[in-house]
């Protein structure tokens, strides 16, 4: 099996699934869907709940990710992320920062950050972070009150980062040319998977779409 962050740099397609966005939709369905349609990375994402019920919903996609090669990444709380052995965690901008999480992680573990520019991104690869989330690029309802910064950073990080990089926010499958056509090659989507009527079916358009652009922009 590939080394932990010998995946992430090899991954295209980076599913959040956010509890808020499911509403009644099923956890495990849901991400069920997903693995079996190409998600290479998983997130999950839940600024709501408690602790307990956040511990109990990871520990549940542990056990369907333990014996694939699909990544498994809690969204800010480190505490759950050693409990539930993920390959690793998400930081925003006001969580602990990345130096005090690697303490707590180890240096195998997986650490990345939200960052909405440049100097945020280079930042963060400069204090250890193993990969980036940059947005968001589009408008996005998961977070309407961050403005979308548009397509030229993509170029930009492509030019000045070299960890990988994951376009965020608002990325769909009407405007994820327009990342690719920047040089975007990862993109981390949500809403468009986790609301889609045919989950598994918006996962594979989204993975067709990243791999068929990547060898394009590669040739």
């Amino acid at each position: 099996m590939l080394s932990k962050k010998k995946l992430l740099r090899n991954s295209r397609l980076y599913v959040i699934i956010d509890k808020k966005v499911l509403k009644d939709r099923s956890l495990i369905r849901t991400a069920k869907k997903i693995i079996r349609a190409g998600a290479e990375i998983i997130q999950l994402r839940d600024k709501s709940s408690n602790k307990k019920t956040i511990l109990k919903d990871a520990l549940v996609l542990k056990g369907l990710l333990s014996r694939s090669n699909i990544l498994f990444i809690i969204n800010d709380h480190i505490d759950i992320a050693i409990l539930v052995d993920s390959d690793g965690v998400h930081l925003g901008q006001q969580d602990l920062p990345i130096e005090a999480a690697r303490k707590l992680l180890g240096k195998d573990k997986i650490i990345g950050s939200s960052c909405r520019n440049i100097t945020e991104a280079l930042e963060a690869q400069d204090k250890g972070a193993d990969y980036i989330g940059i947005g968001p690029i589009f408008p996005t309802s998961t977070k309407p009150a961050t403005h979308a910064i548009g397509v030229d950073l993509i170029k930009t990080c492509r030019n000045k980062i070299s960890i990988p990089f994951f376009a965020i926010g608002g990325i769909n499958e009407e405007n994820i040319d327009r990342v690719s056509s920047c040089g975007g090659q990862r993109v981390a989507v949500c809403k468009a998977i986790c609301k889609a009527r045919n989950i598994a079916a918006a996962t594979r358009k989204f993975y067709n779409a990243l791999y068929k652009k990547m060898r394009r922009f590669n040739n």
